[in-house]
């Protein structure tokens, strides 16, 4: 890999892809060229990287010559098209949607939990999906101390999560509340101002949506535990951006509040901020453009044996998209 690559934001325009610039100039990643990859209708907008404007470019076959990094992030339907192209073009592509997580020939990557993952990649790295990968930089430390066997958990998911066109949405619908307006819907099925959807990704026959069953399936895979369960209700909320999770763990080895903030508070990219007497719990407002997540309310579960209570809180555009993207690529350059 070229010590000063070559990278490639496919995606650029959208919410995560703007992050992405954002997080390798933050980061100091040591890109030699950066080229802006987006759909025609994109083509000539600018973004800024360093100081300098980048005219984005039409996302073709011919994209990929010459890059050593492409970090995806336009949909599944591109990736499925374009990633093949690209890791065939020389590229390693990091990839932001669901399209290869759960490919066999395909690592999908936590840095802070399972890094030597990448390694075995050919060409293509998959991110994994954004409420589990929040939910497991605090479940990931309590499961290597007392190893977990099954979660119920419930999300609190930010429109970002749907893209720009829902941020837009949820500003658009207070403003028609505010006023009296009739309300008008184009991205949720029912209006998301003021209220909350159970409702995330496509139903399964189940009666389990896509986004419930990512949770058990990636975790499984990132964590190296095939017979983790996870029991999950993913939820909408009117959050512009910051997931939430309320988790209900329980672990094989008996576990104590004193022994998970001991484990928690060691974690890589988590920050404890458990201090209910002061009010102090993760919240998605506070944690909104932080790149560390953030637990709380951590309790024994009186519902289950060896079970323990948490909240979980990160920013859905950072740790569950750009940042754990960039954070990859870093380990690429390793």
């Amino acid at each position: 890999m070229n010590r000063k690559p070559h990278v490639a934001v496919v995606g650029a325009t959208g919410a995560v892809g703007v992050e992405m610039i954002k997080t390798l100039e933050k980061r100091n990643f040591p890109v030699g060229e950066l080229t802006l990859l987006a759909s025609a209708r994109s083509v000539g907008k600018k973004l800024t990287f360093r100081g300098k404007e980048i005219a984005i470019k039409e996302l073709t076959k011919d994209s990929f010559k010459g890059i050593d990094i492409a970090l995806f992030s336009a949909g599944g339907s591109i990736s499925k098209e374009f990633a093949p192209m690209a890791a065939a073009a020389g590229c390693v592509v990091i990839d932001n949607s669901s399209a290869f997580r759960m490919d066999d020939a395909v690592p999908l990557v936590v840095p802070e939990i399972n890094p030597e993952d990448v390694k075995r990649h050919k060409g293509i790295i998959a991110n994994p999906n954004c409420t589990t990968a929040i939910t497991l930089m605090a479940l990931y430390p309590l499961h290597r101390a007392f190893t977990v066997k099954r979660i119920f958990a419930s999300s609190y998911q930010a429109v970002s999560g749907t893209g720009a066109k829902a941020l837009e949405e949820l500003e658009r619908q207070v403003g028609e509340v505010v006023a009296g307006k009739p309300v008008t819907k184009e991205v949720y099925p029912h209006q998301i101002a003021f209220n909350v959807l159970p409702h995330v990704d496509s139903f399964l026959e189940s009666g389990y949506t896509k986004e419930e069953m990512k949770m058990e399936n990636e975790g499984r895979k990132i964590m190296h535990h095939p017979a983790f369960r996870a029991s999950v209700t993913c939820v909408r909320v009117p959050v512009y951006r910051a997931h939430s999770v309320a988790v209900s763990a329980e672990f094989e080895q008996p576990v104590t509040v004193a022994a998970a903030r001991a484990v928690l508070s060691k974690a890589a990219g988590l920050d404890v901020v458990d201090a209910p007497e002061k009010k102090e719990y993760p919240l998605p407002l506070y944690v909104a453009e932080k790149d560390n997540c953030q637990v709380g309310r951590l309790r024994m579960d009186c519902a289950m044996e060896n079970g323990l209570c948490f909240w979980v809180a990160g920013d859905q555009l950072l740790k569950g998209a750009a940042l754990n993207a960039v954070q990859i690529a870093e380990e690429l350059l390793k």
